[in-house]
């Protein structure tokens, strides 16, 4: 079926009309591509740079076509061609064979060659990957939940946000000369063109005369909190979430300050990384509560690390136990006591000692591994107390 399909490449469209679109996956997989997950279909219009991103639930050759589908009646004209690459979700019979019954040209590109496909490659970032991210979604309600935001940012990009578009490449030895035509959001050039239905072109006034930016950008910012909480959850949820709403008032007030500051955006902001489970049971667990409870709010790293350490020498010292205070993990395998950092293992030979490293940081999966060996108590992020028996 690959061979069936003509190559198309970068420099082979020629100024087509609209309707002619890049189509490409991109993956919502996280770290890893095994298993199920989440995709967006991207398709650019060449001649405007309308862009359409549709979640796709798994790599279905059923659901690829219900995404083109989907894609097809959202463009504000008809579409006229596809051109893929050569993932094999879109160069199967199924697909294929459903885009050429439908009137669709069918293209693809080079092998490896991504450029090719530089105008959604380009989308894939700008709008995919700078909005979403890299996180990995699993599951109908993360889907759902990515409807919700395409929907809002389909509209905000396509009639608000200008783009540039090459207008010619000069090459003059081994310099390349571009020009672009001033920018412009892509729904001007769907009014400006005169291949356009003029039927198309009045719903599409309609639509931009109804829709307000700022409450899209509202949308997109609800629709992203909503993926924050999804992100790299696998897509489990012991029940039903409801979409995130924000305030209006509150989000149109910090808007004038928003841009100095920066921002996080919420799926791009990571799940704090699991500790010991609290079953575990650590000689100092009741320090801990105690402080935290005669704070009453979180306190400095330093002043909770001098205040626990304080708690600890008190505490041990009744107990007729020295205490021993290192700066170095040196000093604490020369006193008798092995460490292997290397081999992710740590065992004492000693006894009668609380040996405490208020300097010493390792890793929380190191830290997770000794949770059973009552050895090992964190007290604070940069710390590290073992009690030697």
């Amino acid at each position: 079926m690959r061979r069936s399909v003509p190559v198309r490449t970068f420099g082979d469209w020629n100024d087509p009309p609209p309707g002619y679109v890049e189509v490409d996956f991109v993956a919502h997989s996280g770290t890893s591509s095994s298993g199920s997950f989440v995709q967006a279909m991207v398709l650019t219009d060449i001649a405007t740079g309308w862009t359409e991103c549709v979640p796709v639930r798994t790599r279905e050759s059923g659901l690829v076509i219900a995404a083109i589908k989907r894609a097809r009646s959202l463009f504000p004209f008809p579409l006229q061609g596809v051109d893929f690459d050569n993932d094999s979700a879109f160069m199967n019979e199924l697909v294929v064979s459903w885009c050429r019954s439908q009137g669709l040209e069918v293209t693809r590109s080079r092998a490896y060659r991504k450029n090719d496909q530089a105008w959604v490659e380009q989308k894939n970032s700008a709008i995919v990957r700078r909005l979403v991210g890299y996180g990995r979604f699993v599951g109908a309600e993360a889907t759902a939940a990515l409807v919700r935001l395409y929907d809002a940012v389909r509209l905000h990009g396509n009639l608000f946000q200008p783009s540039f578009k090459l207008r010619e490449k000069t090459r003059i030895g081994a310099r390349v000369i571009k020009r672009y035509h001033p920018p412009a959001p892509p729904v001007e050039r769907v009014l400006a063109h005169p291949e356009v239905p003029e039927v198309d072109k009045q719903l599409l006034r309609a639509m931009l005369a109804t829709a307000d930016p700022v409450m899209l950008f509202t949308g997109i910012r609800a629709a992203q909190e909503d993926l924050g909480r999804r992100v790299d959850r696998r897509g489990v949820q012991a029940t039903p979430q409801e979409p995130v709403v924000i305030d209006l008032q509150r989000f149109t007030a910090n808007l004038k300050t928003a841009w100095q500051g920066g921002e996080v955006r919420p799926t791009h902001k990571r799940p704090p990384a699991g500790g010991p489970s609290e079953s575990a049971a650590y000689m100092v667990n009741d320090i801990g509560n105690s402080q935290r409870c005669e704070a009453g709010v979180r306190a400095t790293a330093a002043c909770g690390l001098t205040r626990t350490v304080s708690l600890l020498v008190e505490r041990f010292c009744d107990l007729g136990i020295d205490v021993v205070l290192e700066e170095s993990i040196a000093q604490f395998d020369d006193a008798g006591l092995r460490v292997d950092l290397l081999g992710r293992r740590i065992w004492a030979q000693g006894g009668g000692r609380l040996w405490i490293f208020p300097h010493m940081n390792l890793g929380g999966s190191f830290r997770r591994q000794l949770d059973d060996s009552d050895i090992l108590h964190d007290v604070g992020k940069q710390s590290l107390a073992l009690a030697v028996w």
